[in-house]
């Protein structure tokens, strides 16, 4: 059935029930996994304008919390996966699109299913915040697997 799985995660807590769902499924199938995280890029934009001429500091900072954050998540998921005796791989990376990279990812590792979550958002939400998960279940190329 599958034999590498690759879960997205956030660290939500939404998405920690995809990861939990992932792993039990990867145990039952004696599958592998890639765990990935994807942050975004630093956006000068996002800095206030009295701000801005201390753009090189921000970045800094703002590169150490994102490392931080995705080691965080990948180490729980990672004891998760050694917990449940599930053979797992973690992937940091940082991407302005982050479905491109989950579907890149996907493909470089050979995955054959993508778990994550969907808030299920819709509408006017939806095109505001947008949807990685929609723009993924768009462009994938294998099973996607969407856990609310």
């Amino acid at each position: 059935m599958y034999r590498h799985i690759l879960i997205s995660t956030d660290g939500s807590e939404l998405a920690h029930k995809a990861v939990v769902h992932g792993l039990s499924l990867a145990k039952s199938v004696e599958a592998r996994v890639t765990a990935l995280v994807v942050e975004a890029s630093f956006n000068v934009y996002d800095l206030p304008s009295s701000k801005m001429n201390l753009i090189s500091s921000a970045f800094a900072e703002y590169v150490e919390h994102a490392k931080a954050h995705a080691t965080k998540v990948l180490s729980g998921v990672a004891d998760e996966a050694k917990a449940a005796g599930v053979a797992c791989e973690t992937v940091q990376m940082t991407h302005d699109h982050p479905y491109e990279a989950i579907v890149a990812t996907a493909k470089e590792k050979g995955c054959d299913l993508i778990v994550m979550a969907s808030h299920g958002r819709a509408g006017f939400a939806r095109e505001v915040l947008g949807s990685v998960t929609t723009e993924v279940l768009t462009h994938r190329k294998i099973p996607d697997l969407v856990c609310h």
